[in-house]
């Protein structure tokens, strides 16, 4: 039996599992052999690529740079901002060579530094802010527990860095990048973000603020999905990153940073995948359409098919014809396997009443259609990514609950999902010691009672906690 109708791990027998055999049999990614360290196969870094399109082009419409920074760190330079070495100090993996170095090097686990250290260079008056750089590249963190996509020793991602004259308009920068990335989460990945600030707990290390976007998994925990930090003049101060104002005095920059990674391939995966394998929302799908031909030695199936093949890459869909000697149903199990939004199957009796059969993959609906309708296949993309997103909402919604007694928590989070709560901030330790959940974001809402119901002290926040990836 082949690897793509083998039976995969059931997503609510053993999820870990689950995910990591989607990982591995859709073909997304394999193990190297340095343990830690994964291989983006094509599809898998087809996803990618489709969600770099997608913020190039919102990074392109808000005036952002692409740059690349090195691969290498001076520790002398790492040492300027302590708050920041303190928080990644612990995952610093040096470099050694077979000869002796002038100055200890360290592989970039985040590049603020140099970011830092070039806008220290380059910018001396107000004529030459705002500066707004972004890299693609790859980070070295030396984790010890290690899960494909999710968390890796190395792993992919964009890294935006943001130099401006004013606080507001470095918070107004903050801000703006939160919401493109909320946006990109329901436009492209079919998925909702639950946006806000985090407690002083959780922020980054070297941040005054920081803002996050959070999913809810099938499983209940929640993956921070992305970022957005407010630094402030916490990182111009060391590094004396100045300018000479209007007013000819001289000023200290203010600054924010802000990145996805390759995790949002991890919550795609896992919110929207079953227990065939994956289910890919069409706009981040490698494969939107795919062709399988039935009786596909008939010259008549395969004039058809050729069309209807350049026809729909004419109108932009990004369409595979598998016309291999396969069997249907060994092609049918391998694409719905890999999560392809469309299956279009043609026969001979389809093309004597003018028909193809469509597939469905997310919720196995099967259509015939003409094959006129198929030049309006985009309207199905898109009623098929809205279906998606619609159900992933509904998953938060349905596991977002609301607790006033601190009694009621455990059995709660034992459930899974979000936990809205009214607490006082020091009941965040509590919370995480007893139940190894964590505060996600802090909502943006009235209180839902005066007191904290884990330390009867005055609440200040509404705050929604979970257990984590």
């Amino acid at each position: 039996m082949n690897k793509f109708v083998q039976d995969i791990t059931s997503r609510d027998k053993d999820f870990a599992r689950w995910y990591t055999d989607v990982c591995l049999k859709a073909e997304l990614m394999d193990y190297s052999d340095t343990k830690g360290f994964i291989i983006y196969r094509p599809y898998g870094y087809a996803m990618w690529e489709n969600i770099q399109d997608y913020l190039n082009k919102e990074f392109k419409r808000t005036n952002h740079e692409n740059v690349y920074m090195p691969l290498v760190i001076p520790e002398r330079l790492f040492q300027k901002e302590k708050d920041h070495i303190e928080g990644f100090a612990p995952e610093a993996a040096y470099l050694t060579t077979s000869e002796p170095m002038e100055e200890k090097l360290i592989v970039r686990p985040t590049s603020e530094v140099l970011f830092c250290e070039h806008y220290r260079k380059i910018i001396t008056s107000f004529r030459d802010l705002p500066k707004k750089y972004n890299q693609w590249c790859s980070v070295l963190r030396w984790e010890k527990t290690t899960r494909p996509f999710l968390r890796g020793k190395e792993f992919l991602w964009q890294e935006g860095h943001t130099v401006h004259a004013t606080e507001a308009e470095a918070k107004e920068e903050t801000l703006e990048m939160l919401h493109i990335y909320e946006a990109m989460g329901k436009n492209l990945l079919a998925r909702p973000f639950v946006t806000g600030l985090k407690t002083e707990r959780e922020k980054f290390a070297g941040a005054i603020e920081t803002y996050s976007i959070e999913a809810l998994m099938h499983d209940g925990k929640a993956l921070q999905s992305g970022t957005s930090h407010y630094f402030g003049q916490n990182f111009s101060i060391p590094f004396d990153i100045k300018f000479r104002d209007s007013d000819n005095s001289d000023k200290f920059v203010y600054q924010t940073s802000w990145g996805v990674s390759t995790r949002l391939l991890g919550a795609v995966i896992m919110v929207h995948g079953d227990d065939e394998g994956l289910s890919l929302p069409p706009y981040i799908a490698p494969i939107q359409a795919v062709i399988i031909p039935i009786q596909s030695q008939r010259e008549a199936v395969k004039t058809a098919v050729d069309k209807i093949y350049n026809d729909l890459k004419q109108q932009g869909i990004r369409v595979h014809l598998d016309d291999t000697n396969k069997s249907p149903g060994w092609k049918f199990s391998e694409y719905e396997m890999k999560g392809v939004p469309i299956r279009i199957e043609i026969g001979p009796r389809d093309l004597e009443n003018n028909q193809a059969t469509i597939s469905i993959r997310h919720n196995r609906e099967k259509r015939q259609v003409s094959l006129d309708e198929l030049n309006n296949l985009n309207a199905l993309l898109k009623e098929i990514h809205d279906q998606m997103y619609e159900k992933a909402l509904n998953h938060v919604e349905a596991n977002t609950h609301v607790v006033r007694d601190y009694q009621d928590f455990g059995k709660t989070i034992d459930k899974g999902g979000y936990i809205k709560m009214s607490v006082s901030l020091d009941a965040e330790e509590i919370i995480k010691e007893e139940h190894q959940a964590t505060s996600r974001v802090i909502v943006d809402e009235p209180l839902l009672n005066e007191l904290c119901p884990v330390t009867k002290k005055q609440a200040t926040h509404t705050i929604l906690f979970a257990r984590a990836y």
